[in-house]
């Protein structure tokens, strides 16, 4: 039976979106979820600003243990702070001051601030750039290929198959969405065959199996032709461009 909170998910069926639900089902934990459908700009409402300034998913509230309500934002930090206040087993992470789990953070950072980004850019010139531009398209994409390359080495070296020690930690669960869209992004992992073991030993965990599929079905996995893939960005890319305009609207006033 799952343990009850008080957390509140809001999330989108993104890369980022989908790691928060990866965690919560891995740990068992009871949670409300809210849909926000970003082509309908709800994550820019006020309501949604005062739980996330900057207007992105995914963002979680919960009662602290001061009993005061508690907000967090950026993917990273809710996945820290989930592991820090529920896995109380560490059945996810290791005890703060052990050398695993300063290891879990060097790779929870290198996909917040190198993996997400490059590969995001990656989508937006494949998928949703106005025109191809070939430089962008084949910069990002030859940036997020090297870090698949910097996981594969590592992962060559693991005994257990893990980012990190023994188990599945915060760190594979942050890196597996983005592996798992690699096709949005016009990349492969059959060259890289230790990442490609790593991330179907991930997804034979029930909880992100169950996971991945909040708050809507997840469709990386699915077996579409490219084709089918450049027709589902095609909305998608409508929808960048005009929010790219109306936020350079506003920085103008």
């Amino acid at each position: 039976m799952a343990t009850p909170t008080d957390i509140h998910l809001y999330t989108a069926q993104t890369p980022n979106g989908i790691k928060v639900s990866l965690l919560l089902e891995e740990l068992g934990l009871q949670y409300k979820v809210t849909a926000l459908d970003l082509t309908q700009n709800v994550q820019k409402e006020p309501w949604f600003l005062e739980i996330n300034p900057n207007g992105r998913i995914p963002a979680l509230t919960d009662t602290h243990t001061d009993g005061k309500p508690i907000r967090l934002f950026e993917s990273g930090s809710i996945l820290l702070y989930l592991a820090d206040r529920y896995d109380t087993e560490h059945k996810v992470s290791y005890p703060f001051g052990t050398q695993e789990y300063y290891e879990v953070n060097n790779w929870l950072f290198f996909q917040m601030g190198g993996l997400g980004p490059m590969q995001g850019q990656a989508n937006h010139f494949k998928r949703y750039a106005p025109e191809k531009i070939e430089y962008g398209i084949n910069r990002y994409a030859n940036e997020t290929r090297r870090l698949y390359h910097v996981v594969d080495d590592h992962l060559a070296k693991s005994k257990s198959g893990y980012l990190v020690g023994d188990r599945l930690t915060i760190a594979d669960i942050s890196i597996w969405p983005w592996i798992a869209s690699h096709r949005w992004a016009g990349l492969t992992i059959e060259d890289t065959p230790h990442l490609k073991a790593w991330f179907d030993k991930v997804l034979n965990h029930p909880g992100i199996e169950k996971g991945r599929h909040v708050p809507s079905r997840h469709t990386a996995l699915d077996n579409v032709s490219e084709e089918d893939l450049e027709k589902r960005s095609a909305t998608g890319r409508a929808w960048v461009q005009k929010g790219m305009a109306a936020d350079a609207e506003k920085l103008k006033k």
